[in-house]
């Protein structure tokens, strides 16, 4: 049997057994062992089985990922989020849509010690929901911020999508890291946009909070300066080659530890609560990897990511329209699947294609966490949005999941907008690696 046509229906019975909510890992494995023993033999799938996870559970890069987990949920754990939620407030609480605003610029600063989007938006939902159902805000401005500024986790390094996509291109996780700040930023603009776009065609959703003094204002950065603190030794490290990403990420722990230990407020259970979801959260992210390292060399026997390249090729299209054509497929798979998994699974069919076509590999990989953003928040599965909703249940009266969806359309705009301008402009993601490297 031709191996292309073995590919494709390996491709569609994978789609199968993804409706059947198998997990995607077990199901990538599976298909691949089964695909490659097919096309070259059941001793070969054997040895790819052994050798892929061997190699991906062995990996050194691969400890950046439970490392930088770990620090997430320490920081969470030990009240930080609530820290940089209570300083954001003090200083934009006082204009129409603050709180909204707050939750947005709290969600970046979280993120550069977290690095997962699911678990921003849980943080940020556990702090900021509550606040701004007091304060008198619409359900779908409050629950589309906190869903929203969720995802801004997957941008702000250190990010978790950025590290496995530096290890399946085999690119440079510090110049990823680089790369990825200035677009954090300008997301975090538009989303503040957004929200003050909002607030002026419905004030009344997003009422002005108290305002504060500049002394209480003040006083409030200081809380601020754990976590800028902890950001500059990552990426100070990082940037000035004092030690790899793996190194930092062990400093990243270490310096959370100690803010927590020396606040007083990282009890033993919630310590060993941090260790336990980083386990689970680990196992599942490197199983992933080994179960789209597996599926990605059975798709490479099967010679379907070449004959891709070569059909959109043939087109004869400017590399922009590809690059177009290319990002639908994420946005609409993002629809459908687990972001992490979905880059695991498409990266090894796209990224040939988008080197060929002239296109530089980070500025690729920030466009690829750009897209997976709008991923997980946009139906029918929008993983952020069931956290959110998971969180809101706590809440008086709870909150329709029809109004977080309904919530989310402004900045779904926001971040197109975002991947639009990146497109245009480039420069904006390479500045930053182009001067440090």
């Amino acid at each position: 049997m031709n191996p292309t046509l073995i590919g494709i229906i390996g491709i569609a019975v994978m789609i199968l057994l993804f409706l059947s909510r198998m997990p995607v890992a077990y199901v990538m494995a599976v298909i691949g062992f089964a695909g490659f023993s097919v096309i070259i033999s059941f001793q070969g799938g054997m040895n790819l089985l052994a050798r892929s996870f061997y190699e991906t559970f062995s990996s050194y890069g691969l400890t950046t990922v439970p490392l930088f987990i770990l620090m997430g949920q320490i920081a969470f754990n030990s009240g930080i989020s609530r820290r940089l939620y209570d300083t954001a407030y003090k200083f934009l609480g006082g204009i129409r849509g603050g709180l909204a605003i707050a939750t947005v610029s709290a969600c970046t600063a979280f993120g550069a010690v977290c690095g997962s989007s699911p678990a921003t938006a849980a943080t940020m939902a556990t702090v900021g929901l509550p606040e701004m159902r007091r304060k008198g805000y619409a359900d779908e401005l409050a629950a589309g911020s906190v869903s929203a500024g969720g995802g801004l986790g997957m941008i702000m390094p250190p990010s978790v999508v950025l590290i496995v996509y530096g290890v399946m291109t085999e690119q440079s996780i510090g110049r990823l890291f680089a790369a990825g700040i200035l677009p954090a930023f300008l997301v975090t603009f538009l989303f503040i946009v957004a929200v003050m776009i909002w607030c002026s065609f419905y004030p009344d959703q997003g009422p002005r909070g108290e305002t504060f003094t500049w002394g209480e204002k003040m006083r409030s950065l200081i809380d601020l300066g754990e976590t800028l603190t902890v950001f500059g030794m990552i990426m100070g490290g990082l940037f000035f080659g004092l030690f790899t990403p793996t190194e930092a990420a062990g400093v990243g722990v270490f310096g959370v530890t100690l803010v927590a230990l020396i606040r007083r407020q990282l009890s033993w259970q919630s310590f060993t609560t941090s260790l336990y979801e980083t386990l689970r959260t680990s196992c599942m992210v490197i199983m992933l990897i080994a179960g789209a390292s597996i599926f990605g060399k059975f798709l490479a026997v099967t010679r379907i990511p070449f004959d891709i390249a070569s059909w959109i090729g043939g087109f004869n299209l400017p590399p922009l329209v590809i690059l177009a054509m290319v990002v639908m497929v994420y946005f609409v798979g993002g629809c459908f699947m687990d972001s992490l998994a979905l880059v695991m699974l498409t990266v090894p069919i796209f990224f040939p294609l988008i080197v060929s076509l002239g296109f530089d590999p980070i500025w690729f990989g920030i466009i690829i966490v750009m897209v997976t953003e709008m991923g997980v928040i946009t139906p029918p599965v929008g993983i952020n949005v069931y956290v959110v909703f998971g969180v809101a249940r706590s809440l008086p009266g709870g909150m329709p999941l029809e109004a977080i969806f309904r919530g989310i359309m402004p900045f779904l705009l926001a971040v197109f907008v975002g991947i639009v301008i990146l497109a245009v402009f480039p420069q904006i993601v390479m500045v930053l690696p182009n001067l440090i490297y």
